[in-house]
């Protein structure tokens, strides 16, 4: 009976260690097949967009403001209608001088007449030199005043315009500061700001040798033939290319950078005057680099490394990066077009674990 109870208990030991040996279950994956994609070498700097127009509208005659005639954040062409001042005195005012002016052109017309008669008279020997130098005086003096009413006739025609405020240039309109009822004059400030839109600027300070770098593989000798492209906060790219336009004659002392400036087109407005972005230079010629996604990328006190399916199996391979492109990483060592790449159930991977690899769609950014 002893015999038997062994025998059992060490089969009871023995089955579970065969269950243990059992080959694992294939676990399914999502991968990604590594492509070469064409990466130019990059310099990115931090830069900020600015409006080559930017106009501060204010008022330039005081009176009570009768309307607001825009829409604010619309964009508005050279010569709408803003602002519309009370007319009234300034009509008044453009009438008194005009009455103010016939009566000096009559003062005028009597005193040529008169200087006339002295001469007639001085050349009959019935007149004296001086009764003529008199007349000639006085129909200078007229004349004078011809011209100083003209000139103040003018200047209220001037005044009365600038009751209406039109707009200077083309561009987005921003926020009034003042409404309808308001007395506004020369001392109210900035009425509303108005920046054009289409091209803009994006000023970056950029350093001599980056600068040298860039203009010397792109073979230019004129750094404005550098292009230009920005990538915003969220990581997209514009999908315009500008160009350097303007050099800083010199250098800044504490940063031994230049303020670089490029033009870039705004067809559709998306740029905003004053916008943080990123201003990437490129000038060398692209190069073909395998590219995968960041999420694929694992890292340990070895360096970093990716799971591959090699026969059916996970598999490490370990990798040398070099840097972002768009969401994705450049891979400078380690894989070739083709591997399939583990991105999706990574978790659950080890090195050898039979996996069921199912493909993805992946478009790691770039520009």
């Amino acid at each position: 009976m002893r015999v038997v109870s062994c025998v059992v208990v060490l089969c009871g030991l023995v089955l579970p260690a065969h269950a243990q040996q059992a080959p694992p279950s294939t676990v399914p994956v999502g991968v990604i097949i590594a492509e070469r994609k064409p990466i130019s070498k990059n310099a990115e700097f931090v830069g900020r967009i600015e409006a080559p127009d930017r106009v501060e509208i204010r008022a330039r005659v005081k009176g009570f403001l009768e309307d607001v005639l825009f829409t604010e954040g619309d964009v508005v062409r050279a010569g709408d209608p803003l602002y519309r001042i009370e007319q009234g005195l300034f009509e008044a005012d453009v009438q008194q001088a005009q009455g103010a002016l016939e009566r000096s052109k009559a003062a005028h017309t009597l005193s040529v007449i008169q200087l006339q008669r002295a001469e007639d008279l001085l050349a009959k020997n019935a007149g004296t030199a001086v009764a003529r130098d008199q007349a000639k005086a006085l129909e200078e003096q007229a004349k004078g005043a011809v011209t100083s009413d003209e000139a103040n006739l003018r200047t209220a025609q001037i005044n009365l315009g600038y009751t209406n405020i039109t707009a200077p240039i083309a561009g987005r309109i921003g926020r009034s500061n003042v409404t309808k009822g308001n007395v506004v004059g020369p001392d109210s400030g900035v009425l509303v700001t108005i920046v054009s839109q289409d091209p803009m600027y994006v000023t970056f300070p950029i350093s001599q040798r980056d600068l040298l770098g860039r203009t010397q593989a792109a073979r230019q000798t004129d750094p404005k033939g550098v292009d230009v492209r920005i990538r915003f906060s969220d990581g997209t790219v514009y999908d315009q290319i500008g160009r350097l336009n303007f050099l800083d004659v010199s250098v800044e002392h504490t940063t031994d950078t230049l303020t670089a400036r490029a033009t870039i087109p705004n067809p559709k407005g998306v740029l905003t005057d004053g916008q943080l972005v990123r201003v990437i230079l490129e000038s060398e010629a692209p190069e073909e680099k395998v590219v995968i996604p960041q999420a694929a990328l694992i890292a340990d006190q070895a360096g970093v490394y990716v799971f591959v399916v090699e026969d059916g199996k996970a598999a490490i391979r370990r990798i040398k990066v070099g840097g972002e492109f768009g969401s994705g990483m450049i891979v400078q060592e380690g894989l070739s077009p083709g591997d399939q790449v583990i991105v999706e159930g990574l978790q659950s991977v080890r090195a050898g674990l039979p996996v069921r690899a199912n493909p993805i769609s992946s478009t790691p950014g770039g520009i």
